[in-house]
This record gives C-alpha cells, sequence and structure tokens, in this order.
C-alpha cells in the first residue's frame, strides 16, 4: 500500500507529539518540517532521527521542494488560515490541529479554499477517536432512542502558564471545542441557538473567564447543557468530561474514563419505570487520539470517503465555540449560523 509523504508544519510540543505519530505510522513519511523558527524545526527533526529532511520557516518553498501528499498543520490558531490556504492553494491535502481558525470568517476561507482545490481538508478532532465515545453513542442509539436531553461536565483546575492564562477566553476558546464537537457526534445533531455564560470565581489564576455554562438548542429539539471550568481545584472529571444522555427509552451516563452505562426502561408502570441495566461492550485495541486522526485521513486519502472532522463538518462545532462567546458578550441567546 501506498506510504504517504507528510509535511508538518510546527515544531512546538504538539508539532512534536505529530511527528512521533506520524513517524511510527507505517502509511507515513516525514520528508519535511516548518516553523516560523527554523532552528526548532531542525531539533523537532533531529529528535525523530529525521536526518537530511528538508527544514526551514518557507512553507511554499518546502512544499515545492518535498512534493508531499499531505501538510500537517500544528501552528498556532492564528496561523491556520495561512498554511491551509496556502498548501490548498498549491493542491496538497491538509490535515489540521484543532481549533479550525481564529474566527469564523477565517473558517470559512479555508473551506472554500478545499472546495476551490478540490482536495481534502480535515481538522483532527482527537478525542473522537475514542473507543469509549464510540460505544456510548452506539449505546444510546440502541438503548435510549432519540435524545431530547444531553448534558456534559468537565472540570478541572489546569495550572498551564503561559498564554492560556492572558486569553479573554481560555475555557470556551481553547478547549471547550472538544466537548463541542464531541456532543455533536455522541447526539448526531447539529447547534441550531445557544445562551452561554462566561465568568471567573476570585480565585481563579486567568486573566480571563475561566468558567462557563451554555444551553445550545440543537436540531431535532435536543437541549445539550455544558457546564465547566478550568479553575475548579479538586474532584477533576475526566479531560473527556462526565455525560448523561437521556431519551424515550432510558438514560446512558458516561464519566469519561470506564465503559458508559445505561438504564433501559423495561416496565413503564409505577411511580418509577422499572428499568435493566447495561453496560456498553468497548473495543478494544483501536487507535486513538492522533493516532486515530492520522489513520482516518489516510483512508480518506486512500478510498475517498468522508473523513471525522471533515471541514464541511467541523465548522459546525467552531460554530458553537464563537457563538458561545458572542452570547455570552453580548448577554443575548445567539442563532449559530455556519
Amino acid at each position: 500500500m501506498k506510504t504517504y509523504r507528510a509535511l508538518i508544519v510546527g515544531a512546538g510540543g504538539m508539532g512534536r507529539a505529530w511527528g512521533r505519530n506520524l513517524t511510527e505510522y507505517e502509511r507515513t513519511e516525514v520528508v519535511g518540517w516548518v516553523d516560523i523558527r527554523p532552528e526548532a524545526a531542525v531539533e523537532a527533526a533531529a529528535e525523530r532521527g529525521l536526518h537530511g529532511i528538508h527544514t526551514g520557516h518557507d512553507l511554499e518553498k518546502a512544499i515545492r521542494e518535498t512534493q508531499p501528499d499531505l501538510v500537517v498543520d500544528v501552528t498556532v490558531p492564528e496561523a491556520h488560515r495561512d498554511v491551509t490556504v496556502t498548501a490548498l492553494g498549491m493542491g496538497v491535502p491538509v490535515l489540521g490541529e484543532k481549533p479550525m481558525a481564529h474566527s469564523m470568517e477565517a473558517a470559512r476561507e479555508m473551506v472554500a479554499a478545499s472546495e476551490k482545490a478540490g482536495k481534502l481538508y480535515m481538522v483532527s478532532q482527537s478525542r473522537r477517536y475514542d473507543a469509549r465515545i464510540h460505544a456510548y453513542r452506539a449505546l444510546i442509539e440502541a438503548v435510549v432512542g432519540q435524545l431530547g436531553i444531553l448534558n456534559s461536565d468537565f472540570y478541572i483546575g489546569a495550572h498551564f502558564g503561559g498564554f492560556r492564562d492572558e486569553m479573554d477566553s481560555p475555557l470556551v476558546l481553547d478547549m471547550a471545542i472538544h466537548t463541542f464537537d464531541a456532543a455533536r457526534y455522541i447526539s448526531g445533531a447539529d447547534p441550531v441557538a445557544v445562551y452561554c455564560e462566561e465568568f471567573n470565581p476570585p480565585w481563579s489564576w486567568y486573566r480571563g473567564d475561566a468558567c462557563a455554562t451554555a444551553i445550545f438548542e440543537m436540531t431535532g429539539g435536543l437541549r445539550y447543557t455544558y457546564r465547566g471550568s478550568w479553575c475548579s481545584e479538586g474532584r477533576h472529571t475526566s479531560w473527556e468530561s462526565e455525560w448523561r444522555a437521556v431519551g424515550p427509552n432510558g438514560t446512558a451516563t458516561w464519566d469519561g474514563h470506564g465503559a458508559p452505562i445505561a438504564d433501559k426502561v423495561v416496565e413503564p408502570d409505577g411511580f418509577h419505570s422499572r428499568v435493566e441495566q447495561i453496560t456498553a461492550d468497548v473495543a478494544e485495541g483501536v487507535p486513538s487520539g492522533i493516532s486515530g486522526s492520522v489513520r482516518d485521513f489516510v483512508h480518506a486519502l486512500d478510498t475517498g470517503t468522508t473523513p471525522m472532522g471533515e471541514c464541511h463538518d467541523n465548522i459546525k462545532s467552531l460554530a458553537m465555540v464563537f457563538g458561545a462567546i458572542e452570547s455570552s458578550r453580548t448577554g443575548r441567546r445567539v442563532t449559530i449560523e455556519v
């Protein structure tokens, strides 16, 4: 089977994580590494034993010289638009880190560039590649039925230091995209409107609002509620959040750690319906995280099928982020338009 030539853009911590996954996968070969700091690209390549590959700061030059089959964009969000539009304009498919862009206007430009080039642009929502979330979705479909209520809780005291401490909306802009996207995947529904409040408790070490509560109206009448904090000390949830899904036939929960569980109504008579507890089957040995994203992208290149995170779909998750921020700042319900 074909080995795909990959050019990495971005040599920070996440870029190096992508470099590890790309070099460990037999279907991809790293042929170049680009960063605005050329010395960082050289250092990252050397760490992976990639001696003699192209390194530098000029993306267009790197594409011309290496002739890659894909560009992997692991730059900061503000650079995603330029990297993606440039690569697609030169006829190279792009696999990018989340979030798609720093604004909806930039995201729309990127989707348009994919359409114009006729090339795949996929955003890596790496947390979708988790056998437990797949099992949760399957459990809901098989047991719970059409959802009317979906709730998620995300509470982690994250002492990052650095740029996140100075962001205006560190939780919603930098992290909630994962949970919002997971809500779309779990429910199969898309956003219609949102009301959100961001806030910062007195003890927060963030300058911007590190907590948020949001209520999303989704297609099909579903209400999805997000509660989260990045300055909540102790009793942390999973990074995958804690979930509750309610439908006509019962309720399914997932704590983000173990196997999802559902209570299925088996006898509706009485004050409380009688239920049967069902534990989901979780597949083993499924590639997760970045590894799952890389394999999904390669499969799409092989077959022409649409991978998870394809730009026309992923922009809907990004719209949830910017809709929530707009709602918080205006104090009103915001209609979400992609």
